[in-house]
């Protein structure tokens, strides 16, 4: 890919050999920021499009290079009850000395500026696996059309390859974004988290109205989808709530799939390393 037509993104992974997010051997492109702030997120370094730093204490060694590091005093060793850095985050401004310095890599960025050529770089260590096992690329996140222009210059890239695409969204935005990338992927694997207009606003902090009407567009259009719903305990995972995104889906088209996701406790461990609270009991 030439560099004078390359896109600038931004990312928090790159999965290789994936095989949860669609058919066969995959790569996962994770996309940084999201419009939904679910209190549940799996990656919740992921939602946010800043690129901040966050703080794994199982793998720091308490020999505080990082605070010395810190031109706006932001870090500072505590001792009790056990050693950590505590990082007051109205000082910091993620300038990386302190990822720099880390001797462990306890101090991270949560996510990177990427080219697309960067990405596609990856994707084509993996062609071979693509063709043996009828796998491909996914993009996901965060939400992958929360960038609609570096998702399809990946897209595209794809499309010209012949390999397989994949997109993992909450539908979430507007219909020109879908209709800009639809031609481009191969399958939508759709979140559909709370069928409930209120309770959907209570735990994701926006409305699902867009992402209905968006839902029954995309199902409508003749295109390979399979609807997610993550299984939150008392919150998504209720009788009420299964039901109600099953008869919707149904009425649509009975014969799109949907997957029952069971929801991983130990997402508690991300919320740690970025300081925020976990909301999830």
């Amino acid at each position: 890919m030439e560099k004078t037509i390359d896109t600038e993104g931004t990312i928090f992974k790159i999965k290789r050999f994936s095989v949860h997010d669609g058919p066969g051997i995959r790569t996962s492109v994770f996309l940084k920021g999201c419009p939904l702030n679910c209190i549940w997120c799996h990656s919740p370094e992921g939602i946010s499009s800043e690129i901040t730093i966050w703080y794994d204490r199982s793998l720091c060694i308490h020999c505080g290079e990082c605070v010395g590091s810190c031109p706006n005093k932001a870090l500072e060793l505590r001792t009790d009850p056990e050693p950590f850095i505590n990082i007051d985050r109205n000082r910091c401004n993620s300038g990386g000395d302190c990822v720099i310095i880390c001797p462990t890599g306890a101090i991270q960025y949560t996510g990177t500026r990427v080219l697309v050529s960067d990405v596609i770089a990856e994707i084509e260590k993996d062609k071979l696996f693509y063709r043996t096992s009828g796998g491909g690329v996914t993009l996901t996140g965060g939400e992958p059309l929360y960038q609609p222009e570096f998702s399809m210059k990946i897209l595209e890239y794809c499309r010209n390859m012949n390999i397989n695409t994949a997109i993992e969204t909450s539908l979430f935005c507007e219909r020109n974004t879908i209709n800009d990338i639809a031609d481009l992927v191969d399958l939508f694997i759709i979140d559909i988290k709370i069928f409930d207009q209120a309770e959907h606003l209570r735990y994701t902090g926006k409305s699902n109205e867009i992402i209905k009407e968006n839902f029954k567009y995309i199902a409508n259009s003749g295109r390979s989808v399979i609807v997610r719903v993550p299984l939150v305990q008392g919150i998504t995972d209720t009788e009420e709530n299964k039901n109600a995104i099953k008869n919707f889906v149904d009425i649509i088209d009975s014969g799109i799939p949907i997957e029952y996701i069971s929801y991983n406790p130990l997402a508690g461990n991300n919320y740690k390393r970025l300081g925020i609270p976990f909301l999830v009991k």
